[in-house]
């Protein structure tokens, strides 16, 4: 029995192992998009115990609704309060095109009644885009968004970056290692070929564009890279975090 004892009182004494140190961080991004792996991303990252920021467009989905329907209450509720953050992508997912006369901007809308046209939009209209996912978003889970945006493809000017910012909204795009090419052609970029090029190539401070389904795909990339590329980051000893977490938009 004494020997016993001491055994449990060394094992008390014992100092605790620290968790690993991060040798940086890696900050994974979605966008909407057909949503076709919407749950799959939402289980990995709940299984890895991971939080990432997401981008919301109003887009049409596998369902046959759209993204910001009634009908993804419950999903987006859950991302809420799993502690992902959340943006605007813009309600139509409108493209920017170019700087328009008297301070427009010229973009064309993927989805609405401006679809596949290209649009002249007021800085007010365009903040009305932005400010519409936040309150729809609202209505769905009771949140607000958090004050970030990403322009749809990426494509922004000084001029457009300005009117975001004059909206309340700080621009985020994604780092060149960042791109995991979900959307480009799986016979030119297969996922084995994507993969191996994002885990030799990112490293911490990266920002990762991923995209929740593209309906161009012939061979999805969440269900054969989502899971190797977080294991893969995570033996490399990186970690993950939200944007909230990212010193150029950390409050």
């Amino acid at each position: 029995m004494k020997r016993a004892a001491a055994l449990v009182m060394l094992t008390l004494a014992a100092p605790l192992q620290a968790a690993p140190a991060c040798k940086g961080t890696v900050y994974l991004t979605f966008d909407t998009g057909s949503q076709s792996q919407a749950e799959l991303i939402a289980d990995t990252l709940n299984r890895h115990q991971i939080k990432a920021t997401f981008f919301l467009a109003n887009e049409k989905t596998v369902r046959g609704d759209y993204s910001l329907d009634p009908s993804w209450s419950v999903y987006w509720k859950a991302r809420v309060a799993e502690g992902h953050a959340v943006g605007a992508h813009t309600w139509d997912h409108a493209v920017f095109a170019r700087d328009g006369a008297n301070g427009t901007v010229v973009v064309k809308p993927g989805f609405g009644p401006q679809a596949g046209k290209l649009a002249s939009w007021t800085p007010q209209q365009y903040c009305e885009q932005l400010k519409r996912v936040d309150q729809r978003f609202v209505e769905l889970t009771g949140a607000h968004l958090d004050p970030l945006w990403r322009a749809p493809a990426g494509r922004t000017s000084p001029r457009l970056l300005d009117i975001g910012k004059a909206c309340g909204y700080a621009h985020v795009g994604w780092s060149p290692a960042g791109f995991s090419g979900d959307e480009l052609s799986s016979e030119k970029y297969p996922n084995p070929v994507l993969l191996q090029k994002s885990l030799r190539d990112l490293r911490g401070g990266d920002i990762v564009l991923i995209h929740m389904g593209i309906w161009s795909r012939k061979d999805a990339w969440a269900p054969a890279n989502l899971e190797l590329l977080i294991s893969g980051l995570e033996q490399k000893g990186l970690c993950f975090d939200t944007l909230r977490a990212h010193p150029d938009y950390k409050k």
